[in-house]
This record gives C-alpha cells, sequence and structure tokens, in this order.
C-alpha cells in the first residue's frame, strides 16, 4: 500500500483538493438521511411543526398555559412572543434559544396539553377527588351537568387517542384547564397541589420515552397554533416542499462533487502511470547487460504495461473509493451517536463479522494474485518467442506443439485467475447477506425501542441509512481488496526494477576525453558473468590502433562477441583493464565513450520509421549526402534506389520488410553515418555474399582510414587482410599476427582457415595439407 501511495507524493495538491471534495460529498451524503428522517417525523407525523413552543397563540391560550408554570418558566413562556392583533406570535429566535425553550417547557405543555384533552372518565375521577366524593356519584352525571353543579361552563369533545397498543380509538374528552384555574383562584386549590399534580405528571413523563414525549409536546403546538388561525396544513406543505428541495440541492451538490472527484482522481491515475512508465523505462534504458539477463524481456514488459496499468487503476479507485470511505464511515458513526439510537452495538457487530470474512478470503487469495502477475510474464515470454519464430515454426511443423505449449501457459493463467475470481466471487454476496441480517436486526431492536417510545419511526430510518452507509464504507474497502493484492504485487514488482541500479555507471569523478585517437588498449583484461563461477576471458592484451584493422576470429562459443562488448562497457571488465587513448574506459563519462564508438551487433536491429532516420539514429544531424555515402560505403545503394521512395522507404518494426543481408548492410552504414573514431562490427558481414563482403570491406578501408576497426568474424575472408588477428579459443589469445604469420604459429588458426580456404588460396602445398591432417 505504502509503494502505490508514495507514487502520489507529486501529486500532493490534487489529493488535497479530492480530499476536500470527498469532505463536501460526505457532508451531503450524510446529510440526506436526516432530511429523510425529518420529513418522516416532522413533516407528516408532527405536521411540519418542529418545536413544542406554538408559532401563534391566542391571548387566553398565553393566560392559561400559565397557571401550571413556575415563575421562571412563565417568564421564559413571556418573552418567547410579542402580542400582535390581539394574537401573541413567536419572536424571532435563532434554533438554539427555541430548543433551549423546548427543553424547559416540555413538561408543562405536555400537562397543560392533557388536562385540555382529558377523557371524561378520568375527569370525573378528578373531581371527585377534589370535591371528596364518591366517584360512583359522578358516573352518570354529563360534563355539562358537572359544570352547572360546579358553576361553570363545560362542553366535551370527541377526540382521536391512540391507546397502550398503538390503535387509534375516538374518546370524550374535556379542557379541565378552566376547572383547574377556577379552582386555584377561588381558593378551593392551592397552587401546592397544582404542583403536587404536575410532580405526578412529570414522574408518568419520566417513564415516557424522550420521542413520545417530544410528539405529545407538538401535538400540543399543533392545536394551539390551530386555535389562533394558523393554516397547519399550509404549514407541513411548507416544511416538506422546504426539505425536499434541501436534498435535491444536496444531491445536485453531490453529484458535481462526484464528478469533480472522478476527474481529478484520473487525472492522477493517470499521472502516477504515466511517471512510473517513465521511471520504468528510463531505469531500463540504464541497464547493463547483467541487468538485462536477469529482468528477462518479457518480464519487463508486462511490468511496463499490465503492472502499470493495476497501478494507475487502483490509484484512481484509492482517491475516490479508499479515501472516501473512512470519510464516510466516520462521519456515519457520529451520526449514529447523534441520533441516540443506543444500537451502535449492532454496527460494531456487523463491522467484526465484515472485516474477519474480508481477512479470510484475501488470506486465501494474496498467495494465488503473486503467482498470477509470474504467469502474465510467462505467457508474455511464449507469445512472443512463438510470434518472433513463427518462420522457423512452420519451417519443422511445430504449429501444434508451439499451440500446445501456449495453451498449458494460457491454461495456467486462466486457472489462477479462475481460483482467485471464484474467491472473490463469494465477497459481494457475503457482504450482501451481512448488510440484510443488519438491517433485519437494527429494524427489530429499533421496534422494540419505537413501541417503548424512545424512537421514532424516521430516527430508525435515518438509523439503517447510516448503519448502511458505516457498512458501505467497508463494503468499499473489501472491494478494493480485490484488486489490491494483485496492485501490491505489481507495485513491487515494479518497485522492483525502479530500484535496481545499474553495475554498470559513470564513476564519482569522470575524465573528460581530450584526445581522439582511437587507441583501444586491453590491459591484461578477465571477464566473468554475473553468478558466474569460471572467467568467460582470460588475460586478454592487445593493443587496436587507428588506421588499422584489428580482427578476432575463433570458434562458436569462444568469447568473441563477449570481448567487443566490453569496449561500449555493456558489462565491465572484473580483471585488468580497457583503455581509450590512455585513459581508463570506466572513468570516461559513458556518454562520450560511446560517441566515440560505432557498434553494429551481431543481430542487425532496425527501428521503425524510414530508412533515412535509421541511418540517422547515430548522428541526427547528418546531412542526406552523409547517410548516402554510408549506404555507398556499406553497398546499401544497390537496393534502397530500387524503392520508389528511396532513403523516406519505410522500415517495419525489427526490419521485418528487409532481408538478413540488407538489414546487416543497413546497420553498417548507420555506424559509418555515425562518423565515429572506433568500428566495432560482432560478425556483421555473416549475411553477406562474399562478393558485397569484398567490396564493402575495401570500400571501408577506402574511407575509414583514420578510424580505429575492429571485426569479429567467422570467415577467414573477412579478415584476411587484418593488419592485426586475434586467435580466441576458450576466452584466450592463443594467436596474435598477420594472416601470414598465424598461418605459420597458431595451430587453431590453421584448422579454422583449412576448413573455410582451400590449399591454394592460403598459399600452401597439397602436400601440406594432407600431411598436416
Amino acid at each position: 500500500m505504502s509503494k502505490i501511495a508514495k507514487n502520489m507524493l507529486p501529486y500532493w495538491k490534487s489529493v488535497i483538493i479530492i480530499l476536500t471534495l470527498l469532505v463536501v460529498q460526505a457532508m451531503c451524503d450524510l446529510a440526506l438521511p436526516s432530511y429523510t428522517s425529518d420529513i418522516i417525523d416532522v413533516g407528516i407525523q408532527n405536521s411540519g411543526v418542529e418545536h413544542v413552543v406554538p408559532e401563534k397563540i391566542t391571548e387566553e391560550e398565553m393566560q392559561t398555559a400559565q397557571f401550571i408554570m413556575t415563575d421562571d418558566e412563565a417568564d421564559v413562556w413571556k418573552n418567547l412572543y410579542k402580542e400582535k392583533d390581539g394574537y401573541y406570535e413567536l419572536k424571532d429566535l435563532s434554533e438554539d434559544k427555541l430548543n433551549q425553550a423546548d427543553e424547559e417547557l416540555t413538561v408543562p405543555l405536555i400537562m397543560n396539553y392533557q388536562m385540555s384533552t382529558m377523557e371524561v372518565d378520568a375527569f370525573k375521577k378528578s373531581i371527585a377527588a377534589q370535591m371528596g366524593m364518591d366517584a360512583a356519584q359522578l358516573a352518570d352525571m354529563s360534563v355539562e351537568q358537572i359544570g352547572q353543579m360546579m358553576h361553570m361552563e363545560l362542553e366535551s369533545f370527541m377526540q382521536e387517542k391512540e391507546d397502550d397498543d398503538g390503535n387509534t380509538k375516538t374518546v370524550e374528552c374535556v379542557d379541565v384547564r378552566s376547572v383547574f384555574s377556577a379552582l386555584l383562584q377561588s381558593g378551593a386549590m392551592t397552587k401546592d397541589q397544582i404542583f403536587s399534580m404536575r410532580d405526578d405528571m412529570e414522574d408518568t413523563i419520566d417513564a415516557m420515552g424522550s420521542s413520545l414525549v417530544k410528539s405529545m409536546g407538538v401535538a400540543y403546538a399543533v392545536s394551539a397554533d390551530k386555535a389562533a388561525g394558523v393554516d397547519i396544513n399550509q404549514v407541513q406543505k411548507d416544511y416538506l416542499w422546504m426539505s425536499g428541495l434541501k436534498m435535491v440541492g444536496m444531491a445536485l451538490l453531490m453529484g458535481v462533487v462526484t464528478v469533480l472527484v472522478g476527474f481529478f482522481a484520473s487525472r492522477v491515475g493517470a499521472g502516477v502511470g504515466r511517471d512510473l512508465r517513465d521511471k520504468v523505462f528510463k531505469r531500463v534504458v540504464r541497464f547493463s547487460n547483467a541487468e538485462m539477463d536477469r529482468f528477462s524481456t518479457a518480464s519487463l514488459i508486462t511490468r511496463s504495461t499490465n503492472d502499470i496499468q493495476q497501478i494507475q487503476m487502483v490509484s484512481t479507485m484509492l482517491l475516490r473509493i479508499v479515501a472516501y470511505a473512512p470519510i464516510l464511515g466516520i462521519g456515519g458513526v457520529l451520526k449514529v451517536i447523534k441520533t441516540g439510537a443506543g444500537m451502535g452495538w449492532v454496527i460494531a457487530l456487523a463491522i467484526i463479522v465484515i472485516l474477519g470474512y474480508v481477512m479470510v478470503l484475501v488470506s486465501a487469495s494474496m498467495p494465488k494474485f503473486k503467482l498470477m502477475q509470474k504467469l502474465v510474464d510467462n505467457i508474455n515470454l511464449v507469445s512472443r518467442e512463438i510470434l518472433t519464430g513463427l518462420s522457423v515454426i512452420r519451417a519443422f511443423g511445430r504449429e501444434k506443439k508451439e499451440e500446445e505449449r501456449f495453451d498449458d501457459a494460457n491454461r495456467s493463467l486462466t486457472k489462477t485467475t479462475l481460483f482467485t475470481n471464484r474467491i472473490m466471487t463469494f465477497m459481494m454476496p457475503g457482504m450482501m447477506l451481512i448488510m440484510n441480517v443488519l438491517t433485519i436486526s437494527i429494524v427489530w431492536v429499533g421496534a422494540h425501542r419505537i413501541d417503548s417510545g424512545d424512537m421514532q419511526v424516521g430516527a430508525m430510518t435515518a438509523f439503517i441509512t447510516y448503519a448502511m452507509m458505516i457498512v458501505m464504507s467497508f463494503l468499499m474497502l473489501t472491494m478494493l481488496s480485490i484488486m489490491l493484492p494483485r496492485a501490491a504485487v505489481a507495485a513491487e514488482r515494479i518497485d522492483e526494477v525502479i530500484v535496481t541500479e545499474s553495475s554498470i555507471h559513470d564513476a564519482d569523478q569522470t575524465e573528460a576525453v581530450t584526445e581522439r585517437n582511437g587507441v583501444i588498449r586491453f590491459d591484461h583484461v578477465n571477464f566473468r558473468y554475473p553468478g558466474a563461477e569460471e572467467d568467460v576471458l582470460h588475460d586478454i592484451d592487445f593493443i587496436a590502433e587507428p588506421g588499422k584493422t584489428t580482427a578476432i576470429i575463433g570458434s562458436t562459443g569462444c568469447g568473441k562477441s563477449t570481448l567487443v562488448n566490453l569496449i561500449p562497457r555493456l558489462y565491465d571488465v572484473t580483471g585488468g583493464k580497457i583503455t581509450l587513448d590512455g585513459k581508463d574506459i570506466r572513468n570516461i563519462k559513458m556518454s562520450d565513450l560511446r560517441e566515440e564508438i560505432g557498434f553494429v551487433p551481431q543481430k542487425g536491429v532496425l527501428f521503425s520509421g524510414t530508412i533515412a532516420s535509421n541511418l540517422r539514429f547515430g548522428k541526427e544531424e547528418a546531412t542526406d549526402e552523409e547517410i548516402a555515402k554510408a549506404a555507398k560505403i556499406a553497398q546499401a545503394t544497390e537496393f534502397i534506389e530500387t524503392k520508389d521512395d528511396r532513403y523516406d522507404s519505410a522500415i517495419a518494426q525489427g526490419g521485418s520488410n528487409v532481408s538478413g543481408g540488407q538489414k546487416q548492410r543497413l546497420a553498417i552504414a548507420r555506424a559509418i553515418a555515425k562518423d565515429p573514431k572506433i568500428f566495432v562490427f560482432d560478425d556483421s558481414f555473416s549475411a553477406l555474399d562474399l562478393k558485397t563482403d569484398a567490396a564493402l570491406r575495401k570500400a571501408l578501408g577506402e574511407n575509414v582510414k583514420d578510424s580505429t576497426v575492429i571485426i569479429v568474424a567467422q570467415r577467414i575472408s573477412t579478415i584476411l587482410h587484418a593488419e592485426q588477428i586475434l586467435v580466441l579459443d576458450d576466452g584466450e589469445v592463443v594467436g596474435k599476427g598477420t594472416h601470414e604469420e598465424l598461418l605459420k604459429t597458431c595451430e587453431v588458426y590453421q584448422q579454422i582457415a583449412k576448413s573455410q580456404l582451400s590449399a591454394r588460396e592460403l598459399g600452401l602445398e597439397e602436400s601440406e595439407v594432407s600431411g598436416n591432417e
């Protein structure tokens, strides 16, 4: 994870913007359930009334409501309103002050409301107790008759109320506040008796749930507003419209923010991918042959494409999902705590189950994800070998066998991929099961709390939504766990390339190339491949001088190509030293060293483009005349002139649209066009016929007289006229001299020469050849 995250450091500004936008998105996301809860609890159940203090009351209600209040409560009550047109309207107060007033006045206002809608049976029992009568005496009397007996006007009315089972029924009620107010004024009741009744009422209210208490208080506000002429239906509509518009606004804002998050996250992901490709490419370009041998070409291609694509995709997902998940989860937890539902243990249990479930699945799939990337390397390797060697495969009739080899590699990758995918398919069903069980648990626990009056329906709805958000935040993380293990492996593989230092690099203190003579000296050089137990080259000692051709010949595998690869520092010597004009090439800056060398490898390599672009590969500023001259020396003019576009003719990738001989000649021309001081030809004439070979060597000798020429060859005819020939055998120089000298002094050279040329060509008598044989 850290290896993935460190690639985003250059984009920290964009990451901060994304995190800010995610906070805004989370705030919008977390606000919506609150609005839903308010729409249910306030907009629908409470008719759009939010507070227990009414918006507007009559003058009579202002006075009547105070008889059961304490002096402090009465002061608060009176300070809430201002008189207007015979009514009292609520002052323009802040939400905090209204909430404080709700808290202070809930009990007297609920008691006031209950006394305004007291059931007739309860009224008769209360009056009988106050008058010292038997309740049976009042059982057959109507409310009006009891009022006449008490010398006041009383009327009963029908009111809908909920019973203990939650069923709505219509009961006969009476407003008894005037009765108790009259008893208080007449002295039949004292203030203490009133407060004694209030204490009993408070005990009853305390036994109720907070949700039920709030609903009863709002019911009073609704009844008082109606009595003062407030259109409650319009209040309800206004509240629902306003809440709905706020939700729409939040949703639109969230949509815009989500798009912006996606935009910035995609830019960061694309930037990370671009940077990694750049780092990997620059590192690989600097690799010596030792590092190229360590990382196969197929593996490097996979790391540069498939692995980086994994990182790019996961980087985007990290910013869009993983960064959002904790913000949403923490916000959801805070909202859940704020609801006071007391069901946090349900969510905690669900999170524990989710984490355990994910850990089991990831631990089972992680080893397979590591194996998968190696299998991708393998299938790339097999594909590359088959496609590049297609002509050989067809010539040997190996199509069926190679199809089977590819099929084996493909099946291995498919099998591993299916295993990981099958494990991860359990992720979503398992998560959905946990979420559904969680929902059922919340509904079951919430139903009991609603029944006890501790929670409203809207609050439970909001709690379910918040719980789903919290679980979804973990679900987002677990969904990423499908990709993260593979991305972690990819990041490790990419990091392995990036942190690998080339074994060949410039010295801390480099020496400038002041003289450009081109004198190469091998001073008792030894070389051993990395990890090998024995030297490949032993005590190589010779000088290659300007104006002279130094040829290297020997049997296959004797170390010829290895020797010339040491000159441009494709490998570094492990013993002795190589000097250029008296300076150790390890102390010369590699770019300066290679600028002096025109290297033609054993296998001619061309690049997609044109003939001209390939010839200018080593010297971009080469003129048309210079590349034409180079082509003429390399004997390439013959086939270039036959093409319609001549030097602008297209070269396919790898030079697949030219023959082997043409490819070699273009590679030689490319080196000549560079105009270096040192030419290194690593068996670069092998695909040329003898006539072209001879013409090329002649033209080369005439045009590069001041340069040092080093030729590796298999054919004696190619090096016949070289000023110095080195004969290699098993990594050692067993002969050094001209052709004539070696024929006399070097047995190995004699054997090579006699195997390729006739006695007459060698200037020997038939009897000498026969005798030696």
